[in-house]
């Protein structure tokens, strides 16, 4: 099964954009993902193919007008009714690598891409659409959102990354921020690679991976070191941890 996105958006020509290249790109040549764009001007019915209009009650700027995002979002359904339909909105719930795992199982997604001052917010009681932020800041507009969760959710794929085990240590996977890494020279401006990552004793390089993993967690994000502290055997990826004697 391929993994089908489709994007709703004003601007078509920014797909596939950076998605294009690296992994992503091989991926989406090889058939192991697929993209496909809806222009929502098109679902507008004046002569004038209007997608927004004023603020009701007053206010700055335009809102994009729940009957063109309606027909919109229905003709990304017809295409992929099995897929779950996100908005990308500074209003949403936060993405998390949790969410993304779920969606990288699933068929694909279809995203909406807003501009201007947002969604007509009938469009969500109207229709099954999920609101997704990606942090605490507004964008121009939805598609830098979009290729950010779909660059997340691509990464995930079956034969996508080169190792199957590639994404297993990164950061948030196991509740914690990633280990810190290192490479040749051993040496470099006086700076030293850590002894224990040279002595070629695995048991020893994994314990001071963790304990540094543990350690900037907790002085980096807080946050999460709390919810890592309290989870019970899971990580919030949606991965099995494994329980230490301390925990």
């Amino acid at each position: 099964m391929t993994f089908a996105a489709t994007v709703l958006t004003l601007y078509p020509e920014m797909f596939p954009g950076p998605l294009a290249q690296s992994i992503a790109g091989r991926a989406l040549e090889d058939r192991k993902w697929s993209l496909d764009t809806l222009q929502i001007r098109d679902f507008a019915t004046d002569k004038h193919h209007t997608v927004d209009d004023t603020p009701a009650g007053g206010g700055a700027g335009m809102v994009l007008k729940a009957d063109v995002l309606g027909s919109a979002i229905d003709a990304a359904r017809e295409r992929q009714p099995d897929a779950p339909v996100l908005a990308m909105s500074p209003r949403g719930a936060s993405l998390t690598q949790e969410r993304v795992r779920q969606l990288s199982a699933g068929p694909g997604v279809s995203i909406l891409c807003g501009r201007f001052e947002g969604f007509d917010e009938r469009i969500f009681e109207a229709r099954d659409v999920e609101e997704v932020s990606i942090g605490d800041y507004v964008l121009s507009g939805g598609e830098i959102g979009a290729l950010v969760l779909l660059d997340a959710c691509i990464r995930l794929l079956p034969g996508v990354m080169g190792a199957a085990s590639s994404g297993e240590e990164e950061s948030f996977e196991t509740g914690l921020l990633e280990y810190p890494h290192y490479t040749r020279p051993v040496e470099w401006e006086g700076r030293a690679i850590p002894e224990v990552l040279r002595s070629g004793d695995h048991a020893k390089i994994a314990a001071w991976r963790k304990a540094r993993a543990e350690e900037d967690t907790r002085l980096r994000r807080p946050d999460l070191w709390e919810r890592y502290r309290s989870a019970s055997g899971q990580s919030p990826s949606g991965a099995q941890r494994n329980k230490t004697r301390d925990e």
